[in-house]
C-alpha cells in the first residue's frame, strides 16, 4: 500500500474553521500592515537604534508565513487532483484572495530599495533587530536597479491571476485531462512515459506514437500557452531592463550570467563525449545499428525486471542517508513516519515529483508518481534529499529559507549520488553492475545533456518569439534542432517527436529553470570528489551548507570546500564524472 499525504499540519480540511478563519485573518493583517508601515520606512531607517525597521520586518516575515501556509495547502490539494473541479476552485480561490493580500504588502520591498544605500547600511549595523535579515535585505536590493514604479509594479502582481498564473494551470489541467491510448489502455501522461522504460521494443513505440497523437491533437492549445508566456514575460523583461532573455532567472537564482555560460558552452562542448558516445555504445548493447527515439531510455537485457516495493525502496534510501551522516536519514524517515509522502499513480494527480517546503513553521510535502522502477527509487533519494534541505533551512525563517534553484537541487542530487553509490558498492555480480551503471549514466545524462538542450531550446523560442508569434512547426523544428544535436546520431527522431516539446512544465511554470539541474548535479559532481577524499568534517561542513538556506552566495557556500563555480575548469571536473561512468561500462563489455 502506497502512502498517501497527510495535509492535516497545514489545515484540517479544505472546509475547516481555522482556513477560513486564516483567510479571513491575513486579508485582514495586510491591510493593518499598510496602514501601520506605508510611507514611514526612510524615516524609520534614518532613526538608527531608535528605529523600528526590524518590528516591520518581522510583522512582514509573519504575514508572508500565514500567506504560505495557505497557498501550501490549496496547491497540494490541487496538485492532488488537478480534474477535479472543487480542489481547482479552491485553487483559484485562494490564489486570488493571496493576490489581493499580497497588493497591500507589495509597497514593503519597492520602499526598502527606494531607501539609499548609506542609510540602509547604518540602519543594519545599528538595529539588531533588522541586522538579522541582512542576507535577506541585501539580496531583495539586488533587484533594485529593475524595479519599477510603485503602481506599475501593483498593476503586475495583481494581474498575474489572469494573465501567467491562469496560463499555468490551463497548462496543468489540460495536461493531467489528456489521455493516451496504448493497445487498449487509456493512460494518463505518467504510465506513457512510464511505458518507454519497458523491455519489449513493441510497446514502447507504441508509447512513444500515442504521445506524439495526443500532443498532436492539443498542439494549438500548447502553442498558444507558449506563445502567451512568452510574450509576457518579453513585456516584463523590456519593462524592467533585463538585457537578455534569460537574465531575470540569472537575477533569481542569484548567479551570475558568465557562470550560466560558461556551464552551458562546457556541456555542449562534451555532448561528443557524453551523450553521443554513451548512445552509440547502448545502439550496440540492443543490437542495433542506430536506435528510435522510444528507445533511448529502453532498459538493458541485464536490467532486473522486478518490480521495487515501497518498503524496499524506503530502507534502500534510509540506509544510503544514514551511512552518510545518521542526521540525514533521521530527518528522512520522518517523511515517511508522519505522512508527509504522497507515492501512488491517480487519475488527474499532478505527473512528475516535487518536494514542497511549504513553511518554516510546518515541514515539506514530496509528490511522486511511484511505480516500482529503479528510477523512482532515484526520485525517491532525489525528492527526500529537498525535504531533508529544506527541513534544515526552515531555521532561518521565511524570509530567508528559501534557496536559489541553482543551489536548491544539491542535496537532491547528492542524495541520489549516496543512494546510487550505497547500492553499487554492494553489487557484485557484473551484468548487475553494467546495468546499475548505465542506468546512472542516463540519468546524468538526462539531467546535464537534455537538461542544457532544453535550456537552449528556450533560448530560441523565446528569442524567435520577439519577432512574431511562433507557429506549432516552428517550434517543432528548434525542439528537433536541440535534440539532435545533444542526442547525437546514433538516435534517431521519428515523425511525431517533433511535438514532446509540449509535455515539458519548466518551460510554462519556470522559464530557464532547466539549466539548475545542469548546474546541481555538475556541481554534486566536484562535491562528491571532495567528500570522498576528505579524511573529517565534511558532512559538518555539508550541514552548514544546507542550513544556511538563502543567506549565502553560490561562491560562499561553496569556499569552504574548495570549490568556485566561476572557474570554467569547475564544470568540467563535474562532466569529467560521467566522463569516467562511461570509460567504466566501455570496460565492462
Amino acid at each position: 500500500m502506497l502512502p498517501e499525504w497527510n495535509l492535516s499540519d497545514l489545515y484540517p480540511a479544505t472546509d475547516s474553521p481555522e482556513l477560513a478563519a486564516d483567510l479571513q485573518r491575513v486579508s485582514e493583517e495586510a491591510v493593518a500592515f499598510e496602514n501601520e508601515w506605508k510611507g514611514k520606512l526612510a524615516r524609520e531607517a534614518s532613526k538608527g537604534a531608535a528605529g523600528r525597521l526590524g518590528e516591520a520586518v518581522r510583522a512582514y516575515e509573519a504575514i508572508e508565513e500565514l500567506m504560505g501556509r495557505i497557498m501550501s495547502f490549496a496547491g497540494l490539494v490541487y496538485a492532488g487532483n488537478t480534474s477535479d473541479p472543487k480542489r481547482a476552485k479552491l485553487y483559484g480561490d485562494v490564489q486570488e484572495k493571496m493576490t489581493d493580500a499580497g497588493s497591500h504588502l507589495l509597497f514593503f520591498a519597492l520602499e526598502l530599495n527606494n531607501i539609499d544605500d548609506d542609510t540602509i547600511a547604518a540602519a543594519l549595523d545599528a538595529d539588531p533587530a533588522f541586522g538579522h535579515y541582512r542576507p535577506w535585505i541585501l539580496d531583495l536590493r539586488k533587484d533594485k536597479p529593475y524595479q519599477l514604479e510603485d503602481r506599475i509594479e501593483q498593476l503586475f502582481h495583481e494581474k498575474t491571476v489572469t494573465g501567467r498564473s491562469a496560463w499555468n494551470r490551463l497548462f496543468d489541467e489540460t495536461m493531467t485531462s489528456l489521455r493516451f491510448k496504448v493497445n487498449d489502455e487509456e493512460l494518463t501522461l505518467e504510465p506513457t512515459l512510464n511505458k518507454l522504460q519497458d523491455p519489449d521494443q513493441d510497446i514502447r513505440r507504441k508509447a512513444a506514437e500515442a504521445l506524439a497523437a495526443t500532443f498532436k491533437e492539443n498542439l494549438r492549445t500548447f502553442t498558444l500557452i507558449t506563445n502567451t508566456l512568452a510574450k509576457d514575460k518579453e513585456i516584463s523583461d523590456r519593462w524592467r531592463g533585463f538585457a537578455d532573455i534569460a537574465d531575470s532567472r540569472h537575477l533569481a537564482n542569484r548567479v551570475e550570467r558568465e557562470v550560466v555560460d560558461a556551464l552551458a558552452k562546457a556541456v555542449r562542448e562534451a555532448y561528443p563525449r557524453l551523450s553521443h558516445r554513451y548512445y552509440a555504445m547502448k545502439a550496440k548493447w540492443l543490437g542495433m545499428e542506430t536506435m528510435n527515439h522510444w528507445d533511448r531510455n529502453a532498459p538493458l537485457p541485464e536490467t532486473p525486471r522486478t518490480v521495487i516495493g515501497w518498503d524496499e525502496a524506503r530502507e534502500t534510501v534510509l540506509a544510503a542517508y544514514h551511512g552518510f551522516a545518521p542526521e540525514m536519514a533521521e530527518i528522512a524517515r520522518r517523511f515517511f513516519d508522519r505522512n508527509w509522502i504522497d507515492a501512488p499513480v491517480r487519475p488527474g494527480k499532478s505527473p512528475g515529483a516535487f518536494a514542497h517546503p511549504t513553511v518554516p513553521s510546518v515541514h515539506p510535502y514530496v509528490l511522486l508518481n511511484y511505480m516500482g522502477k529503479p528510477r523512482d527509487v532515484m526520485t525517491l533519494a532525489h525528492e527526500l534529499g529537498h525535504g531533508v534541505h529544506q527541513v534544515l533551512a526552515a531555521e532561518q525563517g521565511a524570509l530567508m529559507a528559501s534557496t536559489p534553484l541553482t543551489l536548491a537541487e544539491t542535496a537532491s542530487v547528492f542524495g541520489e549520488m549516496l543512494t546510487f553509490r550505497s547500492l553499487l558498492d554492494r553489487t557484485i555480480d557484473k551484468r548487475e553492475r553494467k546495468a546499475m551503471l548505465a542506468q546512472k549514466v542516463e540519468d546524468m545524462i538526462n539531467t546535464v545533456v537534455r537538461q542544457i538542450a532544453f535550456y537552449e531550446f528556450e533560448r530560441k523560442v523565446h528569442t524567435e518569439r520577439r519577432k512574431g508569434e511562433l507557429t506549432s512547426d516552428l517550434i517543432g523544428e528548434f525542439w528537433l534542432e536541440v535534440q539532435a544535436e545533444s542526442l547525437g546520431p546514433a538516435i534517431k527522431l521519428r515523425d511525431g517527436y517533433e511535438t514532446f516539446w509540449a509535455y515539458i512544465p519548466h518551460f510554462i511554470h519556470s522559464p530557464f529553470y532547466v539549466y539548475a539541474y545542469a548546474f546541481g548535479d555538475c556541481l554534486v559532481n566536484s562535491l562528491f570528489a571532495v567528500y570522498q577524499n576528505a579524511e573529517k568534517g565534511f558532512q559538518e561542513r555539508y550541514f552548514d551548507m544546507l542550513r544556511a538556506g538563502g543567506t549565502k552566495h553560490h561562491s560562499e557556500l561553496l569556499a569552504p570546500f574548495g570549490l568556485d563555480a566561476s572557474d570554467p575548469a569547475f564544470w568540467s571536473k563535474g562532466l569529467s564524472v560521467i566522463d569516467g561512468l562511461i570509460t567504466e561500462l566501455e570496460g565492462l563489455n
